[in-house]
């Protein structure tokens, strides 16, 4: 998702019914509708995620970037947002939501036309619970392929920190290649779930952790990254990128 910054998930503000810049604060009502949400992306750097699951819900929404180099997750302003500085965040009514699983199921209940979950009970447990391995079985590795330092920051352990989350990330991506031998998808059609782990991919190969021995986990990729959705990220991804090196 062309790193500039190498900068986490995006930010999603979505307020029900956004007319205007401004949010609507202090409404009792947080459920959405089908056609009913406006929301507004925060982020440097917009992977898959609620990019791509709001565009694929057909959700009306308005990207804002947010400059990691300029380290914009840490100012007041966000902070009030989110004291976690973290993205991504879902504000619905002047509520914040915080982290992929709980904003991913909040997009499939409230856009549920697009199908996001599974509509078989068992299916969407099973759904959410790849996207929270996503979201903490894989995603911590490539924070520290992102960063050793903030693993060890002793003379000469990069190298070290670098080849043992590699082997741990890769345990994960033969996992998944099990899951995907055969199918197109996690499930029966396109999913959260499949937004999610295209991300992990795409963030591994700009690390230098590329999933080329496990032949569905390359497949399931190309097939994800071909949908009108993931094109409409990257062509955004690339203008934003392109914004930010002329500000710098």
């Amino acid at each position: 998702m062309t790193n500039v910054t190498q900068c986490p998930e995006p930010t999603v503000r979505c307020s029900e019914r956004l007319k205007t810049k401004g949010f609507p604060i202090g409404s009792t009502r947080r459920q959405g509708a089908d056609d009913g949400n406006r929301a507004v992306l925060r982020a440097q750097h917009l992977r898959a995620g609620p990019y791509v699951t709001l565009t694929e819900a057909n959700a009306s929404f308005e990207a804002r970037p947010l400059n990691f180099r300029r380290n914009e997750q840490s100012s007041p302003a966000y902070l009030r947002l989110n004291p976690k500085h973290k993205v991504p965040l879902l504000i619905v009514d002047g509520e914040p939501l915080t982290e992929n699983p709980a904003i991913q199921i909040w997009i499939a209940r409230n856009f549920p036309r697009a199908r996001l979950l599974p509509s078989d009970p068992w299916q969407e447990l099973e759904a959410i619970s790849i996207l929270s391995w996503c979201a903490s079985g894989i995603h911590p590795f490539l924070s520290r392929l992102n960063s050793p330092p903030k693993v060890c920051d002793l003379p000469g352990a990069e190298e070290g920190v670098i080849r043992a989350a590699k082997h741990l990330l890769f345990e994960n991506y033969k996992l998944a290649d099990d899951l995907l031998a055969g199918r197109e998808f996690f499930f029966d059609h396109f999913t959260a779930a499949d937004a999610h782990f295209f991300w992990c991919l795409r963030r591994g190969a700009q690390l230098g952790a590329e999933a080329s021995e496990f032949p569905n986990c390359i497949a399931h990729f190309e097939r994800i990254k071909q949908r009108p959705s993931v094109q409409k990220l990257l062509a955004y991804e690339k203008a934003v990128q392109a914004q930010f090196a002329e500000a710098a």
